[in-house]
């Protein structure tokens, strides 16, 4: 993979912002297709620039906009916030209070390093194969329930560019939540026999995952330090049984069979554990675990698509659901790597470029074509398609309605 040298980003940027960003079909997702009056005008932008300079409440008319002040400022990271009841840009004119947040996308922020009690690979801002099967597990569960249990269709995965992914819940209904909702999810498992559907279908998920994952990748009953982790997680009733066999066996696969047997011979009367107590450690070990903040707060801001991390040159790209085992942060393509695909500007074309009417410029936007960003733009492009399609629908649906009157 390309190497980046975050020396190079303020030139990159420059060029990445002026070729490759892809702000019509952006434009076309925040615009919402432009039915309530002031959408976009409403939102708030905030850029990270150079040395942590920060800049909240920026806010824009139309795309022509946003396109020149990103071209202008050139940000290191794009932060997209809530739909306002007055435009950010002039919130200080705005009489104290009056200036609301007042709908939002539902979003997702799920980070690796809040993983860190359970992956043994690798430690806070790192990732690796191994630890992504993490990830890989938290958008099937949640985009799982948030599909077949709440209906939203709407769904944009993005990676974070470095070791996470966020979620963005866009349909209509979700957006005009207020911000009551969000419960922590940290809390430690316990399951009892009437097991929520939720958890039943997530457990369904991880099982595909867990041999692999948690007894063969992160060997999480390699040696006694690890073990006891997990002995900390079932009732004192069995703790000597097991200490005992998994002395006798010889890899975290033996020994995760030997306490299900053990668990499913017992059925240990005082503690009721059944099956669930296997359930609980496959849950304490796998289950996604959110950045409830990003999720409660309706004006906490979260990074934008197609920003570049400025640590790893990774671009923020959507992630295909229909791909999402395939999908590997490695090959995800940094600035540099795109930078370079674009054919290197010859100074005569330079000159050219320069000289150019707006139409032929509008032309030549394309450019992210050329570069192995076309693929995660495609993504993005069939999640608009779909967004714009049903609310056409939408549009039907309400005039037949008025039809009918």
């Amino acid at each position: 993979m390309e190497s980046f040298d975050p020396a190079e980003l303020p030139e990159l940027l420059k060029l990445y912002y002026r070729r490759l960003f892809p702000y019509a079909q952006y434009y076309r997702w925040l615009n919402y297709g432009g039915v309530v009056k002031n959408y976009f005008q409403h939102r708030e932008f905030s850029f990270t620039l150079k040395d942590d300079i920060y800049i909240r409440y920026q806010s824009f008319n139309n795309q022509n906009d946003l396109e020149k002040e990103m071209q202008k400022m050139n940000p290191y990271k794009i932060d997209i916030g809530a739909v306002y009841s007055h435009r950010p840009n002039q919130h200080n004119t705005v009489k104290l209070g009056a200036f609301q947040a007042q709908e939002k996308e539902l979003v997702f922020d799920i980070d690796m390093t809040d993983y860190d009690d359970v992956r043994r690979c690798c430690s806070s801002a790192d990732i690796c194969s191994k630890c992504w099967t993490l990830m890989t597990m938290a958008i099937r569960i949640i985009d799982r329930a948030l599909k077949e249990d709440f209906g939203f269709k709407h769904r944009l995965w993005v990676y974070s560019g470095r070791r996470g992914v966020h979620c963005w819940v866009c349909d209509e209904s979700v957006r005009k939540l207020s911000s009551a909702g969000g419960q922590d999810v940290k809390k430690k498992v316990h399951l009892s026999e009437k097991i929520h559907p939720f958890v039943r279908r997530s457990i369904n998920i991880i099982k595909k995952y867990f041999e692999k994952y948690a007894l063969v990748d992160q060997d999480i009953l390699e040696n006694k330090e690890n073990w006891d982790k997990i002995l900390a997680l079932v009732p004192e009733a069995i703790h000597d049984d097991l200490q005992k066999g998994f002395q006798q066996s010889h890899s975290s696969l033996q020994r995760w069979d030997y306490l299900r047997k053990l668990v499913s011979s017992q059925n240990i009367k005082n503690d009721k554990c059944g099956p669930w107590l296997e359930w609980e450690i496959m849950l304490q070990y796998c289950f996604p675990r959110l950045d409830i903040n990003v999720s409660k707060g309706i004006n906490h801001l979260l990074k934008s698509p197609f920003s570049v991390h400025p640590k790893t040159g990774r671009i923020s790209v959507p992630i295909d659901l229909h791909k999402v085992d395939q999908f590997d942060p490695f090959t995800v393509p940094t600035i540099s790597s795109v930078c370079r695909e674009l054919d290197v500007i010859s100074t005569g074309e330079k000159e050219k470029e320069e000289n150019e009417t707006e139409s032929e410029i509008k032309h030549k936007i394309r450019d992210y074509k050329k570069t192995s960003l076309a693929p995660y733009i495609k993504v993005f492009e069939q999640f608009l398609e779909n967004l714009e399609r049903s609310r056409k629908g939408e549009l039907l649906k309400k005039s037949d309605l008025e039809k009918d009157f």
